[in-house]
């Protein structure tokens, strides 16, 4: 379903240093018995994660944890958040590791019903507000929030003198004709979210004309987000001369800070802006793998992912919001980043009861 976990600038290519890769360790030794398989027993000090390839994290801040608690942790990349989550399906029972993270909520419903998560209430949970606990067994703990949202180029509206759009509904205006990219929903994370944005506001009677309208209105749809960002996208792209003729695009309130940490020099106002009434919250877990084979190990890990200390280094590493309230956001968050008050939501069982029909419906509409 999904394209690489893009919800994280850290996840793109919009910055060398946020590049993706198959496999991370982080600590001494393999962990491996001789079967190849994790460490065992309740002697094992190896606490390994499944993640998406976009899980990232400042070493020293893993090493501390380490540190305390006396474990090793490993951290397995295995794609895309839905590649690595149908991997953990077909494997369930006997996991490949202890924690898994990365799972959405545009996916949970998926895992749950799959049973993958061992129920744990991670110590630091009442820190977290209720609207991101959206599982009461406690079989997952909530990490990370994030929005997709359009973002604009504002050199480009600037320039044209035409005020950028804010809503859904602007998108359909004859002056935003032929500017916007998007991403397939069937196979990009930020592609969906827009889709499911869509469903949100218009819901399941009304989000079908839109999209017809967009369509009509111009709306270019490509593979992913490195494509219609990089590529399509008229806007900086991390400093480099943009290449794309589209001042609109899907992808992250999280943009702007971006744009700014990475363009050499830093701009004194970020180049890309943000339609506030365009966004889908996307709210991201970790959960204990049922069947783990270091479960003491895996609820220590869950615990620090909802610390101040790792809450805190989120945001620079994986360009995501922390959840737990009194985690402090880097200055280049709160000076160029946007708070999205009111983005749009679709409750997760519902996602998990329409979203093939909704993808299919979706691609028959707009990619014909």
């Amino acid at each position: 379903m999904f394209h690489v976990n893009t919800k994280k600038m850290a996840g793109a290519a919009l910055v060398a240093a946020l590049g993706v890769s198959t496999l991370a360790a982080c600590g001494g030794g393999d962990g491996k018995d001789e079967g190849g398989s994790a460490s065992s027993g309740p002697q094992s000090k190896t606490v390994t994660v499944v993640s998406h390839d976009s899980f990232t994290y400042t070493p020293a801040v893993l090493k501390e944890f380490e540190k305390q608690s006396g474990y090793t942790v490993k951290v397995l990349k295995s794609g895309d958040a839905g590649a690595a989550l149908n991997q953990e399906i077909l494997t369930k029972g006997s996991p490949r590791g202890d924690v898994f993270f990365g799972v959405d909520n545009t996916l949970l419903s998926r895992a749950l019903d799959n049973g993958l998560f061992t129920p744990y209430e991670a110590k630091g949970l009442a820190g977290v507000p209720e609207q991101y606990r959206l599982d009461k067994e406690h079989r997952v703990t909530p990490i990370d929030s994030g929005d997709i949202c359009v973002n604009y180029d504002k050199k480009y509206f600037a320039d044209k003198k035409i005020a950028p759009p804010q809503t859904l509904d602007d998108l359909v205006k004859p002056e935003y004709k032929n500017l916007l990219v998007t991403e397939n929903a069937a196979t990009s994370s930020p592609g969906l979210g827009f889709l499911l944005a869509s469903v949100g506001k218009y819901g399941d009677a009304g989000w079908k004309d839109y999209w017809s309208k967009l369509k009509a209105n111009g709306v270019e749809v490509v593979d992913g987000w490195e494509q219609a960002y990089n590529e399509r996208f008229s806007g900086s792209a991390g400093g480099k001369k943009a290449k794309g003729d589209r001042p609109l695009v899907v992808s992250y309130a999280s943009s702007p800070p971006a744009e700014v940490l990475f363009s050499e020099p830093q701009p004194a106002v970020a180049p890309t802006g943000v339609a506030t009434g365009t966004c889908f919250r996307q709210v991201e877990f970790a959960g204990l793998l049922k069947g783990a084979k270091n479960e003491a190990g895996g609820k220590a890990l869950l615990d620090f992912l909802i610390s101040k200390k790792f809450q805190e280094d989120m945001p620079l590493q994986m360009f995501v919001n922390p959840v737990v309230k009194d985690a402090k956001l880097p200055e280049v968050f709160t000076k160029h980043g946007v708070v999205i008050d009111k983005p749009w939501t679709v409750a997760p069982d519902q996602i998990a009861k329409n979203r093939e029909q909704w993808v299919q419906a979706w691609s028959s509409l707009v990619l014909k």
